[in-house]
């Protein structure tokens, strides 16, 4: 009791003084239209402030749905993509999962019929390596949902990798990131890949030494080349299809003046430094591409 009453004398001139502010503060408001404007101004702003940092927050933790809808929408949209169909001549079979053309006339005339090529299905990286000899990606997709190895993956930017192998719920991706046991040359993981603005074919590949940097050789020395070009998949193998970005020219040179072809350094499209999502893409018709091809070599032997 004694100590609340040393408490009330100590303060009792403090809590008068506030007192006394809070009532001329509301005379000063209620008779003066400036003042009370110029508060409700700075209110508003404080609020408004307020209530940009609220949505920041709210935007910071929706941004996970939001990154998910796109990779849905990408996913649809490479499902929907002309180059994920063979066209077909409209008096032969069709097949299921085709796409119809028709004429935009009152006809409505079949101008040819599609059949589907490519399949793909969105998957998220689970774990990644950028920084060994071979590298790996595992992603949450496996056999139960129609991954088989040798599949072709992309990334929201360019080429990815290849499946390796696959469980019932996982599988793992070799990237392009990957250096064989011998010359960086005779790398074995070598795929095809054309210029995008000329045409010309060559081979993708990696020297072992950046994460962000490839190479392309066996470009031949009659092809026009500029820093940034953009290289692409050729479609010449049964993984990928035609057209996907794989790198841009940084550099180039011939190894000397006789040599026949380019030597291309190149800036991967996919930062492997930051990859969150990929697509798997399922050839529907590899089987029997490989198998016609193998078939002829065995005649020819």
């Amino acid at each position: 009791m004694r100590n609340l009453i040393i408490f009330l004398r100590r303060y009792f001139n403090f809590f008068l003084f506030l007192l006394l502010e809070v009532i001329c503060f509301i005379f000063v408001f209620r008779n003066n239209n400036f003042q009370r404007t110029v508060y409700l101004n700075s209110a508003s702003s404080i609020s408004g402030k307020l209530y940009t940092k609220y949505n920041s927050v709210q935007y910071y933790f929706h941004l996970q749905s939001t990154n998910d809808s796109l990779v849905k929408e990408n996913l649809r949209l490479h499902n929907e993509a002309a180059s994920s169909f063979d066209t077909r001549d409209t008096g032969s079979f069709v097949k299921f999962d085709t796409l119809r053309k028709y004429s935009n006339d009152t006809a409505r005339k079949l101008l040819s019929t599609e059949m589907r090529k490519f399949l793909y299905r969105e998957a998220k990286v689970i774990n990644n390596s950028v920084n060994r000899e071979i590298n790996t990606i595992t992603i949450r997709r496996g056999s139960k949902d129609g991954i088989r190895p040798n599949m072709g993956v992309i990334g929201p930017d360019g080429a990815v990798g290849v499946v390796r192998s696959v469980s019932e719920n996982y599988a793992v991706v070799i990237s392009l990131l990957y250096k064989s046991s011998g010359a960086a040359n005779n790398s074995n993981f070598g795929f095809s890949a054309k210029l995008k603005s000329s045409g010309e074919i060559g081979t993708v590949y990696w020297d072992g030494a950046s994460g962000g940097y490839g190479y392309m050789k066996d470009v031949p020395r009659s092809a026009k080349l500029h820093k940034g070009d953009t290289i692409i998949t050729s479609g010449f193998s049964a993984v990928f299809p035609e057209n996907i970005a794989v790198g841009y020219i940084d550099t180039f040179r011939l190894s000397d003046k006789s040599s026949t072809s380019y030597s291309i350094r190149m800036k991967f499209a996919t930062n492997f430094y930051n990859l969150q999502y990929v697509y798997v893409i399922e050839n529907l018709l590899r089987d029997e591409q490989t198998r016609l091809e193998d078939s002829t070599r065995n005649l020819l032997k």
